[in-house]
């Protein structure tokens, strides 16, 4: 009876206080629920969950020390391709933005030049 009361009073408190939830919450679910998301394409992978995940699998036996830190550096590797693969992304774009503006700017010079020229 004592652990159905227990039950009882952390139910009616989860329910009183919506937020304390995410207090008591672990952040191995956390970083389960995340990964799943980022699986799924819901969400942006965050390495932080990785991160969670396999030092969990550490510490229960489930990885060996040095797979997890394979698994971590291999982790942190694909990341850091992924950002430079963005960052050269957003700077090919600009790069076409800029050329688009300055093709415009020139068509817009040569149809004032071309109109001047009409005019006299």
């Amino acid at each position: 009876m004592v652990s159905e009361l227990g039950g009882t009073q952390i139910s009616t408190l989860l329910e009183a206080l919506p937020g304390i939830a995410n207090v008591l919450r672990s952040p191995v679910a956390d970083a389960l629920g995340n990964v799943i998301r980022a699986a799924a394409r819901l969400a942006e992978f965050q390495v932080e969950d990785a991160e969670e995940l396999i030092r969990y699998a550490t510490r229960r036996g489930l990885l060996g020390q040095d797979e997890g830190d394979r698994l971590l550096a291999d982790v942190h590797d694909a990341h850091q391709r992924r950002v430079a693969k963005a960052a050269d992304r957003e700077r090919t774009q600009r790069a076409k933005v800029r050329a688009k503006k300055r093709t415009v700017n020139a068509l817009k010079k040569a149809r004032k030049a071309a109109k001047r020229g009409k005019k006299r």
